[in-house]
């Protein structure tokens, strides 16, 4: 299992820098290639998302992303490490900023249909979005 790890100062401008990484880690991996434009618009989301977090809540830790290959699937961790706080739809009005709810809800929605297979989990210490693909072997080099 490889893995390579990737952590970045929360500023919009390095998300550019963790797509083509992903991307370029992804096509290593054996992810087919049509799927490319995929990974990197996911990652690219995540990636936004977790800036705009720590931005919003003043965390100064950087942005964890993890890429790793294993024997048939290819995953992508992207970790922050702002506070998450559950959102009800009967809580009191400005107890939550709606608009950063809306950007957050609409960021995981645009990820779950680029991704077939993704996880997020979040808490009061940080969140976190796994997103998997599969990978094909290599071709086998003939002698």
């Amino acid at each position: 299992m490889a893995t390579v790890e990737l952590r970045f100062s929360a500023l919009p401008e390095h998300v550019r820098t963790a797509r083509l990484v992903a991307a370029a880690v992804a096509r290593r991996a054996g992810v087919d290639e049509a799927v490319l434009d995929e990974v990197r618009l996911a990652v690219g989301e995540a990636c936004s998302r977790a800036v705009g977090l720590h931005r919003n809540g003043g965390v100064s830790a950087p942005v964890k992303v993890l890429l790793t290959e294993e024997e048939k699937q290819f995953s992508i961790e992207v970790g922050d490490e702002a506070r998450h706080t559950p959102h009800h739809p009967g809580d009191a009005p400005g107890a939550v900023d709606e608009a950063e709810v809306e950007e957050d809800e609409m960021g995981l929605a645009v990820i779950s249909g680029l991704v077939d297979d993704v996880e997020v989990s979040a808490g009061e210490h940080g969140g976190q979005i796994k997103m998997t693909w599969p990978t094909t072997p290599p071709a086998a080099t003939l002698p």
